[in-house]
Formats: structure tokens, C-alpha cells, sequence
């Protein structure tokens, strides 16, 4: 079926948008847009993942990273090494107020336990393996099981080396899937972050808004053995070498200029039905924000500022508060946009086409059906998923859970094990138990255990489970003092807030599981065969959108193809390229948001607390326009920030924004407002992304922190 993937140009490329992030087989393709936008490398390259650029980007598998220098240097954004710069402070040394500089490879500091980073080295179709033993008449959960097995036995093939991390991705929703194979490497430093005065600038105030002055930037070096082998930490690891790195220009870009961003964009959903748009906006959305904000309010009653409990939990924070404003922002984006009246005539527009051709009627109004009810199946249970989504926020039974999912994997055949359990995943399950001794508090666990029983004794009495019912006491109803004294009783009575006793349950038999006297692990596995229960529901139910989904797919590609319109997958972590222009735009009658920030423009704004509390050096600095070589001449300053017409979504964080000649020229790190909803809707007139400049990092690397051995490292080019 690859012949519905080829993109069809019969219509000119300058009428194109710059929407679509391309998977890089799909550029020798666009190669005329492009060229018209003013690459100046062969467009080809961008194909080929052994050439450069494309084997300087490399994935933190959340974030995006990008090679610059040939000693294993990675840059990346700041709110993406912050859980690095979080895990290594402390009340007496709090890097996120200080920031962090190691002036030379002895001074550089492990990142977070299970911090990684990939190298992306092949790309290959393997549809057939993973859909082979698929047949029409399998259920829902056969089908799932057989891809799954599928997927394991490639993966398992691919990882033979033990230098690699695979993974085997569906594209157009399981019409097609691709075999990723990237080299993991796992000793990862903390090399250079400033201070979060300056990488988190404007803190959530500024969150998805412009103007923006941001410095959302900060480095890793990857390590390996000495023979250049991935590693784990090891004193006598060496820099990693890559195989190209980015230049770094000084020179950056300027209004018009074409920009592309390669990197590991996260997840979108352009292609869903009407249905899901509307539960997702209407429902979803609003729901999970208050969940956040509930979450958030508890971290804060919970512990004082600047205490041990809050440095814990200012990594959680910023993640609850970063999606609290996105769904917020997504909703109010959705009520004033006319998304959901254009989906649905494009739906009725599908429909008209099918139905005026037997050929295509036979072949595709079934799957219109059967889709609209596994998605109307999938909303009744649409309570229970959420709440069952956030219980993972109680990290104590989260974990005794997961501990007593390993003891009973492990006495499988590991090609038969759940992903995330096979020995393939014992290392980083490992680190994250390790992660859990700075990123815990008893205090705020359990206030945030009560608010989530709450929340969960509401549901309907078919999605509660008598498991937890039973042991929080809640069949009659929640008693908040009763249930915070079983939560405390349960939380004294349990060790596993000691970071030795829960790498020793790893290693425990189902037995040692079952005869254990710590309340949290009993309730594990009291708890167990009813979560296999819902786990095995929601395979069935997997299984059959695995089935109706690509063929809905089919239908959707088809239409587009007759009407040559081009057609992109929906991101889903691998990497992708987005090109377009350095542009502003106007969001609204009477505004115009201009394509650059300027130093001023901190100055501007400091008010002296934080978020807006730049440091007094840096003002000092502004004041006296200490420019130095990095000042725009049409701006008449440095400038800061800069908006273009790149197409991103959530893990795009940290992907390098470069210019014609593939140099480094920013990094993106966000959206404006208007651009929120692009993860479902792309509008090419408001749709930005913003990126932190070049020219603002090496300004601030050279005149607020001195690290001049990092400019000295890398290659910077005028």
C-alpha cells in the first residue's frame, strides 16, 4: 500500500502552506519548495540520516538536541535539562536560582538517572512483519497481541548489539510502521545551564505568549567507554564523538529568512474525527486542566518555598503547570475558531466522495462506521481512564504496583513480557526508582493520594474497583478524615520511600510479593488481577482501532490524493522535518506581533520578582547596550526571541532552528497562543513558533556567565 504515502504535486508548490512535519524520506519529494524558500544545502541530505545535518540532531526522548561541537556537546532548552539542574540542587546549593557552568570536562556533573540520548541511524519499513499474522477476522485483542508480538521480535533483533534502542512506530494510525534503531547513549552530564532568571524568563505568565524574552537554552555532553561504546557513568568515560555537529551563527537571520527545525516532534491528531475533537475540547480538556490546577495548589499547601519538598517537586510543577495552561488555552482557542464546523464539513465532504463511487463505497463507508463506535465505546469509560491517568501522581502505590508488575513479568519468557518490563527496560526502571529519593515528599504525596480518592469515589458505580474500594474504605462514600488516616497508617507501616528497599523489591519472588507486610505492596497485590482486567479491556478495544483506524486512513489519503493535496503523518516521535520562514503575524484587528525580541524588551518588563526578575548584571548590561558582535542592525539590539512559520508541536522542545546553510540560528521552545491548537488545526496566518536566537545564547554565554570554553568549543560562524 506505499503507494498512498508518495506526495502528489500536480498543484504548484508556492500555493503550499508551511505546514507538515515530513518525515525525511518525503523531502527529495519537496525538494522544489525548498529550494524556493532558499535552502542552500542539497535538499537530499535532509534524507539521508548518516550525512549531515541530519545525524547532528539526536532525541532525549521528550526533547529534542541537536550535536554542536565535536567533542559530544549537546544543546537543547533549558525547561528540558531543568529535571537535570532540579535532581542535582539543594536548599544550600539550588542550581535553578544559580544555574550551573562546569568550566571543564572534570567539573560536569550525571544528569537525571535514565537521562538519555538518541541518535537516530536507520529508518525502515516494516509493515509486513508487524501487521504479518494480522488477518481480517482476528478480535480486537488477537490483533493487538499479534502486532505487539510482532514489534518485539523486531525490536528484539534490532537491539542485538546492546548499543541501540528500538522501537517500532505505526504512521497514518498502523497503515504503515517503521523500524527506528538509535544508538542510546546513558552517560549523560550536566555541562551548562543559567540561571532559571534567564532560561525560564517570564516563567508561566509568558507561557505560549508573545512578546517573549526567554533564554530557553542549556547543554549536555554525551560520554561512552573508551572503546566509543554507549556506557553506563563511568569516571573513565571519554566525550562522545559524533559524526557531525552544527556550526553556531553569530550572524543569525532576519525577517523573510528560511528556517527549517529537524527534531522529535511528540504527538498530533490532524486526522481525527469530529467526535473525538469535540470530547477532547469540550470535555478532556476542562477536566484534565482542573486536575492540574487541583495538583499544583496541592504541591503548594504542601510545602513551603525554597523547602527540600518544594525543590522535590518544582520539575512536577512546571510539567502540571505547563499543560494546565495548554488545555486552558486550547479550549478558549477552540471557542473562537470555527475548527470544529470546518471538520465536519470536510467530514460530509468525504462522505459525499465515497459515496459517489461504488468502488469507493465498498471499500470505505464500513470503516466510517465502525470507527464512530469504538470512539462512542471509548467515551463511556472516558471518567474512569482520566482519573486511573492521574493516580499515577500518588507515587507510593504507583510504585509498590509497579514493582509487583516486575515480580510477575519476570516469571515470563522475556519475549512474552509487557514493554517496560522486559530486561531490555530493567535500567531505566532501576533509575526510576532512583529519581523517586529526589523527586518525592510523604507530606505532598499523601495530600495528593486524598484529593485523587476524592475525585475518584465519584465515579459511576460500574468503573469503581472493589479492590480500592476495600482498602481505602470508600463503598459507602468518601470520608475525608477516614481516608487520610488509612493513607497515613498505610504510608508509616511502608518503606518504600527508602530508595534501598525499593531497588531490593526488584529483585523479589511473587511470594516474597504475597506474604509481605507493607500495606502499600498488599494492596498491590490485592489490586493486581483487577488492573489485568481493564489493562486486557483496553487491549481489546486497542485491537479493534488498530483495525478500523488505518482503513479510515486509507479513506482520508485517497480523498486528499484526488484533490493533490499533500499528505503528512501525524507526529509520533520520530524525527521530522518543518521548514518555513522567519515571519510575524496578526493574531487579531489591530495587533501585529513583529518576527523579533530585543534585549530592551527585559528591561522592559523586569519588575524584580520573579518570573520577571532578571539578574542585575544583566540589566546593567542592557542599560549600558553591551551588544557586543550580536546585535541585529535592523532591531538595533540582540535580539532575544523570534517567531516563524515552523510547524511544532510538544517535543519539538530543544530542536535546532537553522538556517539556509544548516547552521544553528535558535532553538524552539514554544508556540504563541494562536498556535496552541496546531496540534489538531493548522492555520498558516497564525500559527508561530518561537525560538530562542543564537546570537541572545552566545550573548548571554559570553557576557552574563563566562563560558568561554564552551564558545571556544564550539564552531561559531559570522
Amino acid at each position: 500500500m506505499r503507494y498512498l504515502f508518495f506526495i502528489t504535486f500536480l498543484m504548484s508548490t508556492s500555493a503550499l502552506a508551511d505546514e507538515g512535519m515530513w518525515q525525511p524520506h518525503q523531502l527529495p519529494d519537496l525538494s522544489s519548495r525548498l529550494l524556493e524558500l532558499g535552502l542552500e544545502i542539497n535538499p537530499a541530505n535532509l534524507s539521508a540520516l548518516d550525512q549531515f545535518p541530519m545525524n547532528a540532531i539526536v532525541s532525549l526522548g521528550g526533547c529534542s538536541a541537536s550535536f554542536v561541537s565535536p567533542q559530544g556537546l549537546v544543546v537543547t532548552n533549558h525547561h528540558c535539562v531543568y529535571g537535570s539542574v532540579q535532581y542535582n540542587s539543594t536548599p544550600e546549593n539550588n542550581l535553578l536560582t544559580d544555574g550551573f557552568l562546569a568550566q571543564q570536562l572534570s567539573e560536569e556533573i550525571p544528569a537525571a538517572p535514565g537521562t538519555r540520548i538518541y541518535v537516530t541511524e536507520a529508518v525502515t519499513d516494516v509493515t509486513a512483519a508487524a501487521l504479518a499474522g494480522v488477518t481480517a477476522s482476528s478480535t480486537g485483542i488477537e490483533r493487538y497481541q499479534t502486532i505487539e508480538s510482532n514489534r518485539k521480535a523486531l525490536i528484539a533483533e534490532c537491539e542485538s548489539s546492546d548499543m541501540h534502542r528500538c522501537s517500532v512506530s505505526s504512521f497514518h494510525q498502523g497503515l504503515e510502521y517503521f523500524l527506528l534503531k538509535r544508538l542510546e547513549i546513558q552517560d549523560v552530564r550536566l555541562v551548562y545551564a543559567p540561571a532559571t532568571s534567564i532560561g525560564k524568563y517570564g516563567g508561566d505568565i509568558d507561557n505560549w505568549q508573545w512578546p517573549r524574552h526567554t533564554g530557553d537554552f542549556g547543554f549536555y555532553r554525551a560520554y561512552v567507554d573508551t572503546r566509543g561504546r554507549p556506557a553506563e557513568f563511568s569516571e573513565n568515560n571519554v566525550p562522545y564523538k559524533p559524526d557531525s555537529f552544527l556550526e553556531v551563527s553569530a550572524k543569525g537571520v532576519e525577517e523573510g529568512d528560511f528556517v527549517m527545525g529537524v527534531g522529535y516532534p511528540g504527538s498530533t491528531n490532524r486526522y481525527r474525527t469530529a467526535a473525538e475533537i469535540d470530547n477532547q475540547f469540550t470535555w478532556f480538556y476542562p477536566k484534565a486542566r482542573q486536575f492540574r490546577e487541583d495538583l499544583m495548589s496541592i504541591i503548594d499547601e504542601n510545602s513551603e518555598q525554597g523547602s527540600p519538598a518544594r525543590l522535590a517537586y518544582e520539575s512536577t510543577l512546571a510539567g502540571l503547570s505547563n499543560y494546565a495552561k495548554n488545555y486552558q488555552s486550547m479550549v478558549e482557542s477552540y471557542q473562537h475558531s470555527d475548527f470544529i464546523n470546518r471538520r465536519k464539513q470536510e467530514e460530509n465532504d468525504l462522505a459525499v466522495w465515497i459515496d459517489g463511487d461504488a468502488t469507493r463505497k465498498q471499500a470505505y463507508s464500513a470503516p466510517l462506521v465502525k470507527l464512530q463506535a469504538l470512539i462512542d465505546s471509548d467515551n463511556a469509560a472516558r471518567e474512569r481512564e482520566l482519573v486511573r491517568g492521574y493516580m499515577s501522581y500518588a507515587t507510593l502505590p504507583s510504585t509498590a504496583q509497579r514493582l509487583y508488575r516486575l515480580a510477575v513479568e519476570k516469571q515470563k519468557p522475556d519475549a512474552e513480557r509487557e514493554p517496560g518490563y522486559q530486561e531490555r527496560d530493567i535500567s531505566r526502571f532501576r533509575q526510576s526508582m532512583q529519581r523517586i529519593s529526589r523527586r518525592f515528599d510523604a507530606q505532598v504525596d499523601k495530600a495528593m493520594l486524598s484529593y485523587l480518592l476524592a475525585q475518584y469515589s465519584k465515579l459511576p458505580e460500574q468503573y469503581r474497583s472493589s479492590s480500592l474500594d476495600s482498602f481505602y474504605d470508600l463503598s459507602e462514600g468518601f470520608n475525608q478524615g477516614e481516608v487520610e488516616q488509612i493513607i497515613q497508617d498505610a504510608y508509616s507501616q511502608s518503606s518504600l520511600n527508602d530508595e534501598a528497599t525499593r531497588l531490593a523489591w526488584m529483585d523479589k519472588s511473587l511470594e516474597e510479593f504475597r506474604s509481605s507486610t507493607d500495606p502499600l505492596i498488599q494492596y498491590a497485590v490485592a489490586s493486581h488481577d483487577e488492573r489485568m482486567l481493564l489493562q486486557r479491556e483496553d487491549k481489546e478495544l486497542r485491537g479493534q482501532f488498530q483495525q478500523w483506524r488505518p482503513r479510515y486512513m486509507e479513506a482520508v489519503i485517497a480523498y486528499n490524493r484526488s484533490l493533490n493535496r499533500p499528505i503528512y503523518a501525524d507526529a509520533n516521535s520520530s524525527l521530522r522535518v518543518t521548514f518555513g520562514q522567519v515571519r510575524g503575524n496578526q493574531p487579531k484587528d489591530g495587533l501585529v506581533n513583529q518576527p523579533f525580541t530585543s534585549l530592551e524588551g527585559i528591561l522592559g518588563k523586569d519588575t524584580g520578582v520573579e518570573p520577571f526578575n532578571a539578574p542585575a548584571k544583566q540589566l546593567d548590561l542592557i542599560r549600558q547596550e553591551q551588544h557586543g558582535k550580536y546585535s541585529l542592525a535592523s532591531l538595533g539590539s540582540v535580539p532575544v526571541n523570534f517567531l516563524s512559520t515552523l510547524d511544532i508541536t510538544g517535543g519539538n522542545s530543544g530542536t535546532a532552528t537553522m538556517n539556509s546553510k544548516a547552521q544553528l540560528v535558535g532553538l524552539l521552545f514554544d508556540g504563541v497562543y494562536e498556535s496552541i491548537i496546531g496540534d489538531w488545526d493548522f492555520d498558516d496566518d497564525k500559527n508561530r513558533a518561537i525560538s530562542v536566537d543564537s546570537r541572545y545564547m552566545l550573548w548571554v554565554m559570553e557576557y552574563m556567565d563566562g563560558a568561554t570554553n564552551l564558545l571556544d568549543e564550539m564552531v561559531i560562524v559570522d
